[in-house]
């Protein structure tokens, strides 16, 4: 786990304005927030944290940056089975079913009161909620969110003769396009590959795009079956596999999550599959021309939703819940959600966001990042389950295991789903 790096804010002598009572004695919460990929999130999770404890005198807020996503969960389950969780955390929306199945956290619907909050409620993106909601509950609320969106490097499409203004739309175009784009040097080795799909990391996750766009999803949305001997599954990992062994359009073997923006910024690879979460960071460091477009389509197009969701944890007094929620409510309203999306690249997570003054400066400025925005109306839900990290594991394993050839595409999805059927079993 990264050293944890702890803030408090404690202003007791500025006007409350932000609409939480105040007491003879402050608020204390505690608040988890994972630190997983490049970009500004800290700094700006900070300054609005700041901006928020300065506005609201009664609320301390020590705010704990917990390191990665698997880090997060695990600190917070941690704490909350020895008596002392967070009030509050940013943690993967796909891990929702575990903090259920935990009884960890609580659903917002219970703090919701007026029509205004029920508005609030209602204000987001429905391709976020998808796993953000489950049993006619709010469970999670959508900040941190991305999807998958294709990156090109425009100057290697104009180098090899390709429209450095039109990515690959399909797969096909993928295979035709990779192979333009591959350069090898005068030994035969390759210097520079057609395209980079991570296949460590978050392997399902960028497979999902793949899976998605071969019209199947991979579990339903009550979290207890999965489908992933599905054909349409199976077809859609066979073309990944194809793109190194067949087509040799990309590295063979399993492709670093981690390593591939610097790959993309160092010229190894002439398109490459990443989180929007990596915009801001891909702006700043790529030293070319670059395009970011919704991933190739096959029978249609498709990306999974991804990242993280605040929530409230059951085992914590009423004033202290009253707090989170209104802190929650007031990090995810439009000006605060423009700050973040400006800061990080990671996708508003309501309309309203990119209706403000400054996201219209922004998106005027640099029109990519209405990319991941218009492929929400292609996306489904992040592969999530009970029990979610044990599955998870065991469709990577099988991902990892076809990918380096140590088994068939078929039989690795057939044990991954004999896997999950034992896992998810008791939960039909």
């Amino acid at each position: 786990m990264k050293p944890l790096v702890k803030m408090k804010n404690c202003i007791a002598s500025i006007a409350l304005t932000m609409g939480v009572a105040t007491s003879a004695q402050a608020v204390d919460l505690e608040f988890y927030f994972p630190v997983a990929v490049g970009g500004k999130a800290a700094d700006t999770i900070q300054a609005l944290t700041d901006e928020y404890v300065a506005a609201n005198p009664g609320v301390n807020i020590d705010a704990v940056y917990s390191g990665s996503y698997g880090d997060t969960v695990t600190k917070a389950l941690t704490a909350s089975r020895g008596g002392k969780p967070p009030q509050l955390s940013v943690i993967l929306s796909v891990d929702m079913f575990t903090l259920i199945d935990e009884e960890v956290i609580m659903p917002f619907d219970d703090l919701v009161k007026t029509d205004e909050d029920k508005a609030w409620l209602q204000s987001f993106y429905p391709a976020f909620m998808e796993n953000s909601q489950t049993g006619g509950k709010t469970y999670g609320i959508p900040f941190q969110r991305s999807t998958p969106v294709l990156y090109w490097n425009k100057e290697a499409f104009a180098e090899v003769g390709l429209d450095p203004e039109k990515p690959p739309a399909s797969w096909e175009e993928t295979i035709e396009m990779g192979k333009k784009l591959v350069k090898k040097d005068a030994d035969g080795n390759t210097s520079r590959w057609g395209v980079r799909i991570p296949s460590s990391g978050f392997p399902y996750w960028l497979f999902q795009g793949l899976s998605t766009q071969n019209d199947v999803v991979l579990a339903n949305s009550d979290g207890n079956e999965t489908y992933f001997d599905d054909p349409k599954v199976a077809e859609a990992l066979q073309y990944l596999v194809d793109l190194s062994t067949k087509h040799e359009v990309m590295a063979p073997g399993i492709i670093e999550w981690g390593a591939t923006p610097k790959a993309f910024f160092e010229g190894q690879t002439a398109m490459m599959w990443t989180s929007t979460g990596n915009l801001t960071n891909v702006r700043e460091n790529a030293p070319f021309d670059f395009g970011v477009g919704l991933l190739p389509g096959n029978k249609r197009f498709g990306a999974p939703t991804g990242g993280g969701n605040f929530y409230i944890f059951a085992d914590s007094s009423d004033e202290q819940k009253v707090a989170a929620f209104d802190f929650v409510k007031w990090i995810s309203q439009p000006a605060q959600s423009a700050k973040w999306t400006i800061a990080t690249g990671y996708v508003a997570p309501r309309p309203d966001t990119w209706d403000t003054a400054e996201m219209k400066a922004y998106t005027d400025d640099f029109a990519p990042a209405l990319v991941a925005r218009d492929q929400l109306e292609f996306a489904v839900a992040e592969l999530s389950t009970y029990e979610n990290q044990r599955v998870t594991a065991a469709f990577n394993d099988a991902l990892a295991a076809a990918i380096t050839g140590t088994k068939s595409v078929g039989d690795a999805l057939a044990e991954a789903q004999k896997k999950a059927d034992a896992i998810l079993k008791d939960y039909r």
